[in-house]
């Protein structure tokens, strides 16, 4: 056989084989994955990221094996938590969140679930300016889904709220108390009206693309009392914010009791009971 026939022969050998072992891997990945899917529906997380790492070993493109080893990392996190083990979790998670945003063929949706996964999970690890951060590419990612514009809100009350509640305390002020201290109410408007202004702007946003939604009702109520205190003297307008916040109470009692009844509705087969 002449020498270069021979080496084409050699060639196309070793590159069946490794399509057959490609082919091979993937098939165990696929299996591995659906092992760790079983085994996280059923509580076991330890060994459902065994098989997530598994089908990842198997074949480092299929994404959603990361995005589910990330999930089950999560599951095992406890927020607050400084134990290494703990650490660990939320280092593992971050981690595969992150490989499935750099997978240059992960499917959106699985982009979207890993952004808005690093963006709760910075959350609860009380990291706000990532979190937000994650928040704000998951509305790039998705721009019609109410929850990542709540979420940003959330965060933005949350920045505001807290210090600002502990220098009342040390000031011996109610909750409603108007913040008499010119200096000291300048000094948390400079800092937080940005924020407080992009919180009821995404609470706006967010109940425009879903008209009942009441948890974004309830917290633009909070975040338009974070707003009167930012008012520093002008009574009229402190006044007309804490009208608007007390207008959102209204509006999300109102939007519950609906949702209640309807639920109700369904429960006993449409027909409304008589009181």
């Amino acid at each position: 056989m002449p020498r270069n026939l021979t080496k084409i022969t050699i060639i196309i050998a070793v590159a069946l084989s490794l399509l057959a072992t490609t082919g091979c891997n993937k098939l165990m990945a696929r299996d591995e994955l659906n092992k760790g899917v079983q085994a996280y529906k059923q509580n076991r997380f330890e060994s459902a990221i065994e098989h997530f790492k598994n089908a990842i070993a198997k074949d480092p493109s299929l994404a959603v094996a990361k995005l589910y080893l990330a999930t089950a990392c999560v599951a095992q996190y406890v927020p607050g938590g400084e134990t290494p083990e703990n650490v660990r979790y939320a280092d593992c998670a971050i981690e595969q969140y992150t490989n499935v945003l750099n997978e240059p063929n992960a499917p959106k949706t699985t982009q979207v679930l890993s952004t808005k996964g690093l963006a709760s999970l910075y959350f609860n690890m009380k990291k706000f300016d990532k979190a937000k951060e994650y928040d704000k590419k998951a509305i790039d990612l998705d721009p019609e889904d109410a929850d990542n514009y709540y979420s940003v809100a959330v965060i933005d009350w949350t920045s505001s709220y807290v210090p600002r509640m502990e220098m009342r305390g040390k000031m011996g002020l109610k909750p409603d108390d108007p913040i008499k201290d010119k200096k000291e109410c300048q000094a948390f408007k400079d800092k937080d009206q940005d924020q407080v202004n992009e919180g009821i702007q995404m609470l706006d946003k967010a109940m425009s693309l879903r008209k009942d939604y009441d948890d974004a009702m309830a917290y633009q109520n909070l975040m338009y009392r974070e707003k009167a205190d930012l008012e520093c003297g002008d009574a009229d307008a402190r006044a007309a914010d804490l009208k608007t916040a007390d207008d959102f109470v209204q509006k999300t009692m109102e939007v519950k009791k609906a949702k209640l009844e309807k639920a109700n509705e369904k429960t006993s087969g449409g027909i409304v009971l008589g009181k």
